[in-house]
């Protein structure tokens, strides 16, 4: 089709100047059909793939070699930090756009700490998305400035209605995550362990730790809040049985 660049095979050095190549992250089909028209209603900016995972993520950054990542959060197998984190490791020169719907100064941090160069909430309108994104692709920093994300009405009071009390803590570890979306996504103790690698009593350790930290008393409790927060992928319902053994 005219217009449009051809995506290349991973170390084609034969790029057409001045284009962007934007690589989109987000498990939702209808986000990522709407961010590919914005995307190509721009000249000089192109898809040169998409991902419906944190692993796939990570994998089509490195298969693809994209300019700019717009990358989700709460995503299946792997969180978008996490996601963020490896890919700002393996090809630093790829900026990544966090685009998610949750709103909070700590996410915020998160997201900067990994190696995000922007955050864009999901209720922006398109105009703000496509000016980061423009920001993003000429590599320029807009983290120079504090940040301020609208805050929804009634915000407050839902999170007030979370289980937890006090102040959240340290933030959970890339270790801690991994082992939180799989309890989110209803697996025992002893299939985490399998599928981490690591043994039945650590993935209790970290799960009781999780909830040292953010003042948490039930597993339940834990995963409403991952859910609540953004921490993990919503793969499963909060109300749905929860394996404690």
């Amino acid at each position: 089709m005219a217009g449009r660049l051809k995506v290349t095979e991973a170390g084609s050095s034969r790029r057409a100047e001045g284009i962007s190549r934007i690589l989109i992250v987000d498990d939702h089909d209808t986000v990522r059909l709407g961010l590919r028209a914005l995307i190509e209603s721009h000249s000089e900016w192109t898809v040169c793939g998409e991902a419906a995972s944190g692993r796939d993520a990570v994998e089509k950054a490195r298969e693809l070699e994209p300019d700019v990542v717009i990358m989700d959060l709460t995503l299946p197998d792997l969180h978008g930090l996490d996601a963020t984190r490896q890919i700002h490791r393996d090809r630093p020169q790829t900026a990544v756009l966090v685009f998610t719907v949750h709103q909070s100064e700590h996410l915020v941090q998160a997201a900067r700490e990994a190696g995000a160069q922007a955050f864009v909430s999901k209720t922006a309108a398109g105009r703000e998305l496509k000016k980061a994104i423009a920001a993003m692709a000429q590599h320029k920093p807009i983290f120079t400035e504090p940040i301020t994300i609208p805050t929804p009405e009634g915000f407050h009071e839902n999170l007030a209605q979370a289980d937890y009390a006090g102040d959240p803590g340290p933030p959970v570890t890339v270790r801690e995550r991994e082992v939180l979306q799989l309890l989110v996504e209803g697996k025992s103790s002893k299939q985490i362990a399998q599928a981490l690698s690591i043994s039945t009593k650590t993935v209790k350790a970290h799960r009781a730790n999780m909830m040292r930290k953010l003042n948490l008393h039930s597993l339940t409790a834990l995963v409403r809040y991952a859910i609540r927060n953004g921490l993990v992928g919503t793969q499963q319902s909060a109300a749905e049985p929860i394996s404690d053994k």
